[in-house]
């Protein structure tokens, strides 16, 4: 169900590739309508974007925690209403304010057309609100949601009307289990973690055996901290620096999708296979 994007996609492409929070550079901020459209020029199928509410619950993009970051001062941007956060100014990549705030979902659902695909990551704690609020676009076709494996949300997404794509967040095969009590979900694969090449789902035969139940595989490369790895050496890091053939490794153990903080780079690894 809303496949067809995604098939059209993988009928063209080799693997699929995801901007994480979209693309981050010079005067473009990341989780921005701005980033969004970014991440398509740089050649990235998918645009990852976080969501939030207001405390009046107009929902913006945005990844909570990243305030002092983005804006030099500490403070959690969901205590604050709409006209205060459409007054704060954004810090870019030089770290020099700038004339823009931040962007509200709705200018980038209704901007979506095409084949583009947009990923909602952490917003599952407010899906009680959100799901309604996509409903009203129907955008379904251009929506991947994704979120940790728990009962309560999964009970979520198999009671809503609307089956949006869906990929858990899986740190071992037992997660599984939980998923299969939930029929009535959109499953269209898993992302998953692997923070030592020692883990479970680093192994060739995990993914072998995800991908026999029909699941594409979604793998995260970008490399947020030193000491912090998602996908064993297969990282942004690792790339770059020593070459991106690191990249062959992912394919080679049957990934489908990856998500990176360079798209255009991985784009151009792609070109090349």
């Amino acid at each position: 169900m809303y496949k067809r994007i995604l098939e059209k996609l993988f009928k063209k492409e080799r693997f699929l590739i995801i901007a994480h929070r979209g693309v981050f550079a010079g005067n473009i901020v990341e989780n921005t309508i701005e980033a969004v459209n970014a991440s398509f020029l740089s050649g990235a199928d998918i645009a990852e974007i976080d969501v939030l509410p207001s405390k009046d619950g107009v929902f913006y993009l945005f990844h909570d925690g990243a305030e002092e970051k983005l804006f030099g001062k500490k403070f959690d941007i969901r205590s604050l209403d709409s006209l205060e956060i459409e007054n704060l100014k954004y810090f870019n990549s030089l770290r020099i304010e700038i004339n823009q705030c931040p962007t509200r979902l709705e200018e980038v659902l209704k901007s979506l057309k095409g084949d583009e695909l947009i990923n909602i990551d952490r917003s599952w704690f407010y899906w009680d609100k959100l799901l309604p609020f996509l409903d009203k676009f129907n955008k379904e076709e251009h929506i991947l949601l994704k979120s940790k494996v728990e009962d309560k949300l999964l009970e979520q997404l198999n009671s809503h009307k609307v089956k949006y794509m869906y990929f858990p967040i899986i740190y071992s095969m037992k997660e599984l289990e939980l998923l299969d009590k939930y029929q009535n979900i959109n499953l269209i694969g898993v992302e998953i973690i692997a923070t030592t090449e020692e883990g479970e789902l680093f192994q060739k035969e995990s993914i072998k055996e995800l991908k026999n139940r029909g699941l594409h595989i979604i793998v995260n490369s970008e490399r947020l901290e030193d000491d912090k790895v998602l996908f064993g050496d297969i990282h942004d890091d690792n790339a770059i620096i020593n070459g991106t053939d690191v990249w062959d490794k992912a394919l080679n153990k049957g990934v489908d999708i990856i998500q990176t903080d360079w798209p255009w780079v991985l784009n151009n690894y792609r070109r090349k296979l």
